[in-house]
């Protein structure tokens, strides 16, 4: 007596975790309160409920991805079968926008470096604001001699 598949309307919680964007339910309903699933552009509750032919959009930094509802179903299912249940209709500019961050390596290090040296994180002050002398604390530059 398994649940049925044909289902009108289906919780977005159970959905997103039926279709494998998320790895548990509490997690897609952690989104849902968060604010980071969106329906039309508001933020939805994970009870909401949706249809075939909704659009579901899934705020993950640093662009926002967005499914179109193909099917719906209450019951997790295999990686194979997710293609049949939702479409991915992300906008070109968002993936160029992923595709853009994942070459800027700007601020990450490699596992395994540790912390910069104080050499290296004088260097990498230097290359972030080049126009800091390293003067900030004492700035006598506008004051007149009241001594």
């Amino acid at each position: 007596m398994g649940k049925e598949q044909n289902k009108e309307e289906v919780r977005i919680d159970k959905w997103m975790w039926a279709v494998r964007l998320f790895k548990t339910r509490s997690l897609a309903a952690d989104a849902c309160k968060k604010g980071k699933v969106l329906m039309s552009g508001n933020s939805v509750k994970a009870s909401r409920n949706i249809k075939v032919g909704d659009v579901v959009q899934i705020k993950r930094a640093p662009i926002t991805y967005s499914f179109k509802v193909l099917a719906l179903s209450e019951n997790r299912m295999g990686a194979k079968l997710v293609p049949d249940f939702m479409e991915n209709v992300t906008t070109p500019e968002q993936l160029e926008i992923l595709e853009m961050s994942k070459y800027s390596s700007f601020g990450k290090r490699d596992r395994g470096t540790g912390r910069p040296t104080k050499k290296e994180r004088r260097d990498l002050d230097e290359y972030l604001d080049p126009m800091d002398d390293g003067d900030d604390f004492f700035d006598f530059s506008d004051d007149e001699d009241d001594f």
